[in-house]
């Protein structure tokens, strides 16, 4: 194995991602040592048994002598914990997130990083609806698009660095990009937060029908319905941060949304089946285009398959 591409990585927040770096890192390599914390007591309990790394009883202890630190924290609070570990951080190290919202993330992290450190925001598409220490495996970035925000002009050691980050997430398994953030949060916008808000507000729906229908949305609910379910059983915590921090783009992509669905409507009303043809046919082809891009399978998914949570082991 080629050596690692940092000596000593910090994990801040040990949740899914969190942990699913540690894991990632046993397995891939991509670091010497991983050391972690969490807010949470319990967390950091149950990530002493079960992540491999060295949990820290205080986040500062986590980022001492770390060359590379992962917020791994919901973006409301990126910061709040940036200011807290800023005098521990390394001269030369980098500080990186996995932040579905790029702007307003980099821009909160910004205003406490000291200038001696190379802030890169990163955000891993890559997830389930799982969260928690125990819900991290090795293998999640595999063939997952790895975004990164680069925010300075390339000064010879800022180059590097991202360099260096981008081969550590290529090492885990990821496709690495790099874009700016307004952009990342127009096209994440329609790509992750909107269907989202979307299965969030379908299963609520379904939940005050529920009480009138007498048990038949759970007992007759299709597989549609079910991927709603399943996208709405996501960390909320997380989710609320997420739309209250990139606010615009998700409500400009509401109101286009909107527009859509009402000129579905009217084909509905007035019986254009034309019209419906036209756009269903046109939302089939993307559905076969992510699976030409390798994103998925053309498979048959009724009811979910079991993934392997360490392929290693």
């Amino acid at each position: 194995m080629t050596d690692p591409e940092f000596k000593h990585i910090a994990i801040i927040g040990i949740g899914l991602l969190g942990s699913s770096i540690a894991h990632a890192v046993k397995a891939y390599g991509g670091a010497s040592k991983v050391s972690m914390w969490d807010v949470s007591d319990k967390v950091r309990k149950c990530a002493a048994q079960v992540v491999p790394g060295q949990v820290c009883e205080t986040a500062v202890e986590a980022v001492t002598g770390a060359d590379c630190v992962f917020l791994c924290t919901p973006v409301g609070v990126l910061q709040e914990v940036t200011a807290e570990i800023a005098d521990a951080l390394a001269d030369g190290a980098v500080l990186t997130d996995v932040g579905s919202v790029k702007a307003k993330a980099a821009a909160d992290m910004a205003a406490a990083c000291p200038a001696h450190v190379h802030l890169i925001p990163g955000h891993p598409i890559a997830g389930t609806e799982k969260s928690g220490p125990e819900a991290g495996f090795a293998s999640l970035f595999q063939d997952a698009w790895h975004i990164l925000t680069p925010l300075k002009a390339e000064s010879e050691p800022y180059a590097d660095a991202v360099q260096r980050l981008s081969a550590f997430w290529m090492r885990l398994g990821a496709r690495v990009e790099t874009m700016d953030v307004d952009r990342h949060d127009r096209v994440l916008a329609i790509t992750s937060h909107l269907p989202h808000l979307i299965a969030y507000n379908i299963v609520s729906t379904a939940y005050d029908m529920e009480s009138v229908e007498k048990g038949e949305v759970v007992k007759y609910s299709a597989g549609g319905f079910r991927d709603f379910t399943r996208i709405a059983a996501s960390d909320p915590t997380m989710w609320r941060d997420v739309f209250l921090t990139n606010k615009d783009a998700v409500l400009a992509t509401r109101g286009r949304v909107s527009e859509d669905l009402a000129a579905l409507q009217r084909a509905i009303r007035w019986g254009d089946g034309e019209t419906l043809m036209q756009e269903f046919s046109r939302a089939r082809g993307i559905r076969k285009a992510i699976i030409d891009a390798g994103l998925d399978t053309a498979e048959a998914d009724f009811g979910r398959r079991q993934i392997d949570p360490d392929p290693e082991e």
